[in-house]
């Protein structure tokens, strides 16, 4: 029943249900271990109307309207993360400037060139595979996204600054990862293939390293670095999707 619940909580902190429900602090930690069902879930929700056929006879609409469902769904969080953690980056020699503008609610051109770099990477990828009738393929990059969520959260356990991030970074245990990533290759291996699986683990990996090179000169991360990471994982499914097919 706790599982189940746990389950309830990362999908509804993860959608838009999650104004309505108040998740108890300790609960966080616990939502870890089930990211990988919640990326499917909302992986399912956001490909299922395409994959029934609708605009079949239109890739490209049908990955701009996947990608703005997923921002609907996810209320935008991760990329909030990607638009400050863009905005501060370019201060980053600076680590206590850094915090101060990660923090600062406005955005700037950086953080604007972020996000579109990453809504228009992910409506090319998309594209890609919703041409080839790989929206299974779709529905498992929202996994591996929140796969490398946390991994991520593994490796900068030590570096957690107070909020909402540390809560989820302090579950991000060594089998909590164990299992997560287990769980998402064998879910990528049935629902994109072994050789996609593969190169999405190996993009996922190359894009997680500066991150957490980042994070490491700045002394800290947050939730808006778990939002890169989950963005960057989805990105990387499309990437091995598109060098292996």
């Amino acid at each position: 029943m706790l599982s189940f619940r746990c389950y309830l909580d990362n999908l509804a902190f993860m959608t838009r249900l999650a104004p309505s429900r108040i998740i108890p602090d300790e609960n966080f930690g616990r939502l870890m271990a089930y990211m990988p069902a919640v990326g499917l879930t909302l992986g399912a929700v956001v490909v299922l109307p395409f994959a029934l056929g609708l605009f079949g006879s239109a890739p490209w609409v049908q990955a701009w309207l996947m990608v703005m469902l997923s921002i609907y769904l996810t209320r935008g969080l991760h990329f909030d993360g990607v638009a400050d953690v863009s905005d501060a980056v370019t201060t980053h020699t600076d680590p206590e400037k850094f915090w101060q503008v990660i923090k600062d609610s406005r955005s700037g051109a950086f953080g604007i060139v972020g996000l579109i770099c990453v809504a228009v990477g992910q409506i090319i990828l998309f594209h890609e595979m919703a041409a080839a009738g790989a929206y299974a393929a779709i529905a498992w990059a929202f996994v591996l996204g929140r796969t490398a969520c946390v991994g991520f959260g593994y490796v900068v356990r030590h570096l957690t600054r107070p909020g909402l991030g540390k809560l989820h970074i302090d579950g991000a245990s060594l089998p909590v990862v164990l299992g997560t990533t287990g769980a998402t290759i064998v879910l990528g291996v049935f629902m994109a293939g072994p050789l996609p699986t593969i190169g999405a683990m190996l993009f996922t990996t190359a894009a997680l390293y500066p991150l957490h090179k980042l994070a490491e000169h700045v002394k800290g991360a947050n939730g808006d670095f778990l939002g890169c990471s989950i963005l960057m994982g989805e990105l990387a499914a499309g990437l091995g999707f598109a060098l292996f097919i």
